[in-house]
């Protein structure tokens, strides 16, 4: 299975948990044994991953959704950006544009002809702001001792 293929699974488990509230490895067990579903290490730890931090990518992608409270976005692109929210937030080794990418392409397959454009803003206001507190200078400022230049 290609990490694509990984998320496409992580993302149709949160989807459906959306609705029935099981937890994803136990919507991973029933879809195996009632439609072969195949099960995947990495779908089944992004998708568990997000299960477990779901008020925190909730809480980010309802502050970068300007004027949208979660419950007004459609569960496809809610499902798609908590999935890549978790991605950019908790694994380090996903570069935000892979996160980022992987969405919008999830969202042209499987969201409304509005949703990818959606999830790229919101998603990358989201990356924007890691990139700023990244960047941002600390708190503490290093000066020169008295008569020494700065190098």
């Amino acid at each position: 299975m290609t990490r694509h293929e990984s998320r496409e699974l992580a993302f149709a488990l949160l989807f459906e948990k959306s609705f029935s509230g099981a937890p994803v490895r136990e919507l991973l067990l029933n879809a195996g044994e009632a439609r072969d579903v195949e099960s995947d290490a990495f779908a089944l730890s992004l998708a568990e991953g997000a299960e477990g931090h779901l008020e925190e990518m909730d809480a980010l992608i309802a502050a970068f959704s300007h004027k949208w409270s979660k419950n007004r976005i459609n569960r496809v692109a809610l499902s798609i950006m908590r999935l890549a929210v978790y991605e950019m937030e908790r694994c380090q080794d996903i570069p935000n544009s892979v996160a980022i990418n992987e969405a919008v392409e999830l969202a042209k397959t499987y969201g409304g002809d509005d949703d990818p454009a959606f999830v790229n803003g919101v998603l990358g206001g989201i990356a924007r702001r890691n990139q700023e507190e990244e960047t941002a200078p600390s708190e503490e400022v290093q000066t020169a001792p008295a008569g020494e230049k700065e190098r």
